[in-house]
């Protein structure tokens, strides 16, 4: 009977001794980014675009962030939770948020974009991706059918280093990825969006969100993320499949149902934006004046051929039984 009070001691010893490692690692990530300074004086905030397929958590994921700062949750950006957010986007704008802690306005933005959907999306789509990180798209447009034409009102003509985006995040659902058709479509289009931006030095970054659904390991105790085999298969197919080094992909909870913080939940989610942060820096400080230029097309009705003979051509050589399942 000793012997297991003292087990049971000695287990709730090294969980309140973890507990508080994460508390002193949150306050410290915290303090950091409330300390950091743009490399660019002549930049006021640096812009950080947001962008994944519908359901990933998109919109879950920049909440989580202004959550983990202000310590309460927050849900400035819309999410649908109703089983339509599987199917259509319900981010419709550009919108930017900004950070701000209980102490300070932070020097960082992050931009909210439509979620892409993989039976309706079309070159359009990564056009206006493409044209939001080079700051020629303005705060408010509407995302459509067709893509942002230079004598629109939301048209930006020269825009300013503020306006223009340093980093990429792409949020991609650890719990659904496989490689089906559906996802094939979403990962080239991915694909030609990061060929696009790396010509141009841009810094690309994945969030994998829902890693609780994805372990049961992970969803026990969300501290074991970084030694669950399962995840890191995860972090590997993403890496392989949207061509983003393993370094640059950060597993998070985003906050879902929570009525509390979690430092857990915001130690994840702060490294992921350090990085971020210091990835879109690095990319400022070495100028960003050469990055802007307009994609548009002569003809937006059939903007989409181009892409979709690409894929198809690929498709075409694969073997029908290539998918994956996890």
């Amino acid at each position: 009977m000793f012997f297991i009070l003292y087990i049971i001691f000695y287990l709730l010893s090294v969980q309140i001794l973890l507990s508080l490692v994460f508390c002193r690692e949150k306050e410290k990530l915290k303090e950091r980014l409330e300390k950091f300074t743009l490399s660019n004086p002549d930049v006021t905030n640096i812009k950080i675009l947001v962008a994944g397929q519908i359901g990933a958590g998109k919109s879950s994921f920049i909440n989580s962030v202004l959550s983990a700062f202000q310590g309460e949750i927050v849900n400035e950006a819309l999410a649908d939770a109703s089983e339509s957010a599987a199917s259509h986007s319900f981010t419709k704008t550009l919108r930017t948020y900004g950070i701000r802690s209980a102490k300070k306005v932070l020097p960082f933005e992050i931009c909210d974009i439509k979620g892409l959907e993989p039976g309706r999306i079309s070159e359009c789509q990564p056009d206006d991706i493409i044209n939001t990180i080079y700051g020629h798209v303005k705060e408010g447009y509407k995302f459509g059918k067709k893509s942002l034409t230079s004598d629109d009102e939301h048209y930006n003509q020269n825009p300013s280093l503020s306006d223009q985006a340093f980093c990429l995040v792409y949020v991609i659902d650890a719990s659904t990825i496989h490689l089906t058709a559906e996802d094939k479509i979403i990962t080239e289009k991915l694909r030609l969006i990061r060929q696009e931006i790396s010509d141009k030095g841009i810094p690309q970054v994945v969030v994998m969100s829902k890693v609780d659904k994805a372990c049961p390991l992970v969803k026990n105790d969300l501290k074991m993320v970084y030694k669950s085999k399962k995840i890191k298969e995860k972090m590997e197919l993403c890496s392989s499949t949207v061509g983003v080094p393993m370094s640059n992909i950060f597993p998070v909870k985003n906050y879902h149902d929570e009525i509390n913080t979690n430092d857990n939940v915001d130690v994840l989610i702060l490294k992921a934006l350090d990085q971020i942060v210091s990835s879109a820096d690095g990319r400022l400080r070495c100028g960003a004046s050469n990055i802007c230029v307009f994609r548009t097309k002569t003809n937006n009705n059939s903007c989409n051929d181009k892409t979709n003979s690409i894929i198809m051509e690929r498709r075409r050589r694969e073997p029908a039984d290539t998918q994956i399942k996890l």
